[in-house]
């Protein structure tokens, strides 16, 4: 999820996103599909990137490996480049605004609007509505939260947020609405250029730290040889021609597409290169590109992780300047809505 504002300290316009603590590593996926861009958005924008541990509550969860996962996360994030002396980089629980916003805009949501929202559908199909909490249930009414409090401008996000940002923009124009103009209403940015990678072993899905075999998804923590492993043993489709097909060939396809994220280069140049050798070829080419890619990612990260109290001081310098936009959005918001203020 990603949004940018307009106005910001040295005139830049703003980008927000965050990436979810979910997992005990961030995948190959998630770094060509959020991080690389963030890192190039720092160059333009004015940059807040956090890590959404409000949203991770709303399913049932182990307290100690959800500290233990922000700060992995949060290392992972400066591993891949997110600049903490240029971009804000915090913990969303750091930045109570987020919570308070979430409430008021909660009070102008209605119960058929947040019900209707497909991701809580999905989710609570396979658990059963019972066994669903009401956090999972306004999970989209605190993602409105995190891009408001901000002013958003631009929200880049993939497809399957899209819905979420409709509800978004309904609840600025609604609150603009009733209580005079407070909140920038965003505009969703779908973000084209970024690398979609599939699981290595169903080139069909989407690489996922949640699919139910891990065999198939390169974690950025995963050793050399646990990455030589899973390229090994990636599926392949028939023939033997080494070409770009993503219907016909989704396994060759996916890792040309991994092979070209990885070295820049276009697909067609790395077709044209492996032109009459076969698909072992590539795949040993790769497993040592991505070995090389992982391996450095993973001594990085876990040099990080070995100084917390940096890792704490970076999170709450940006927390800090997050406040910074946060606090006067909500002042303006309570005033609106008619509070007392103190």
């Amino acid at each position: 999820m990603h949004s940018m504002a307009p106005q910001s300290r040295d005139g830049r316009p703003r980008a927000l996103s965050g990436a979810q603590p979910s997992a005990d590593s961030y995948h190959l996926g998630n770094y060509f599909g959020a991080f690389k861009q963030w890192v190039t958005l720092q160059e333009e924008f004015d940059a807040f990137y956090f890590i959404p541990d409000l949203h991770a509550i709303t399913v049932e969860y182990d307290p100690a490996l959800l500290r233990e996962r922000t700060y992995v996360a949060a290392a992972q994030m400066i591993a891949a480049g997110v600049d903490p002396g240029r971009s804000a980089l915090f913990v969303q629980s750091h930045v109570p605004e987020h919570a308070q916003l979430a409430w008021v805009l909660g009070s102008i949501t209605g119960f058929g609007e947040a019900s209707r929202m497909t991701q809580f559908k999905d989710k609570s199909v396979k658990g059963g509505q019972d066994s669903s909490s009401v956090g999972l249930f306004t999970y989209p009414i605190l993602m409105a939260a995190d891009i408001l409090i901000y002013q958003a401008d631009k929200v880049p996000v993939g497809e399957d947020q899209r819905q979420h940002i409709e509800l978004t923009r309904n609840l600025a124009q609604r609150f603009n609405h009733r209580f005079g103009e407070t909140f920038t209403v965003p505009e969703p940015h779908i973000v084209k250029s970024a690398a979609k990678i599939y699981d290595l072993q169903d080139p069909t899905a989407k690489m996922s730290g949640s699919s139910q075999s891990h065999a198939g998804v390169v974690d950025l923590t995963d050793t050399p040889q646990q990455v030589a492993k899973k390229f090994r043993s990636a599926v392949t489709d028939s023939g033997t021609e080494i070409s770009f097909d993503p219907q016909g060939k989704p396994g060759i396809s996916n890792l040309l597409t991994i092979y070209s994220a990885l070295t820049d280069r276009p697909i067609a140049d790395i077709v044209t290169e492996f032109q009459g050798q076969q698909y072992g070829h590539l795949k040993v080419a790769i497993a040592d590109l991505t070995a090389d890619f992982v391996g450095a990612f993973g001594d990085r990260t876990r040099q990080l992780l070995d100084d917390r109290s940096e890792l704490d001081r970076i999170l709450a310098d940006g927390a800090a300047r997050a406040r910074e936009v946060a606090v006067p959005t909500l002042e303006l918001v309570y005033e609106r809505s008619g509070f007392v203020t103190p």
